[in-house]
């Protein structure tokens, strides 16, 4: 079977900028695609304060879902959830077994990174699964074709979700950059940073040479930052450790900062350890 992208929408501008990325990705690739819109109705929710949430009523969702679909050139199915946005997601999940799960990323440049409630973060915290996100701004929403991975230099393993990382990467037949940042001049050794790629199998069905890169920077996240123009790259891959999106400081740890403000698409593929 084909392999399945999970795209959460909302019919905004951002949700719309990943639905329409999404769609040109699963063509590459030969996916099909889930649209997913989750019903919000509690004033609890975090994002009923800062206007992210549609306000159609069933009805009108369940046509604008359905239309969406009715305009996409590969195969789709379309849900609508209920309740919280990660629990919805990760029943999804559970019943189609996607490759990526993808949503955008809204316009949250009016709030400071303390007020920001994502539901990436969200997800990653509830039910860590590979996460494509993209940001409102992206000017194309054409596959990626230069691909940067930044890593720590230490092993690391996808487990169940190798198989599908790797045919990703094959299928998109992009070209692979593997970042290293150094915080000191004397730890620029990129060596083991691209030998804890090339164990996990990703880089096997490539077409084309891995390349390195090293930037020295004592904050990874500016290094990464600096390194991830979209006149260079694509889209950024992180690999997240269980202590970045699990622990009480999420919201202050590199994948989080890279995931709300990257100029360009992040995708996020959570390690075992």
């Amino acid at each position: 079977m084909a392999a399945a992208l999970l795209i959460l929408t909302d019919f905004f501008q951002a949700a719309n900028r990943a639905l329409n990325y999404a769609s040109n990705l699963a063509g590459a690739i030969g996916g099909r695609m889930v649209l997913l819109h989750v019903r919000r109705d509690s004033v609890l929710d975090p994002e009923m304060f800062t206007g992210q949430l549609s306000c159609r009523s069933q009805e009108a969702a369940d046509i604008a879902l359905h239309s969406v679909a009715g305009n996409l050139a590969v195969p789709v199915v379309a849900e609508v959830g209920y309740g919280q946005v990660a629990y919805a997601v990760a029943d999804a999940v559970s019943r189609h077994h996607p490759a990526l799960i993808v949503l955008g990323r809204p316009d949250y440049s009016s709030l400071p990174d303390e007020l920001v409630h994502t539901t990436s973060l969200d997800i990653l915290r509830t039910a860590p699964y590979p996460m494509l996100v993209v940001p409102h701004t992206l000017a194309s929403t054409q596959p990626p074709r230069r691909l940067l991975l930044a890593v720590d230099g230490e092993a690391f393993s996808l487990g169940e979700h190798a198989g599908a990382a790797r045919h990703l990467l094959a299928a998109l037949g992009a070209a692979l950059t593997v970042l290293h940042v150094a915080t000191t001049p004397s730890e620029t050794e990129v060596d083991p940073a691209a030998w804890s790629v090339l164990q996990t199998g990703l880089a096997v069905d490539l077409p084309t040479q891995v390349h390195t890169r090293t930037v020295v920077d004592e904050s990874p996240v500016e290094g990464i930052l600096q390194a991830a123009r979209p006149e260079d790259f694509d889209l950024v891959v992180l690999i997240a450790r269980p202590r970045s999106f699990l622990g009480q400081l999420f919201h202050h740890s590199v994948t989080a900062q890279v995931l709300l403000h990257s100029p360009i698409p992040v995708l996020v593929l959570p390690a075992t350890e």
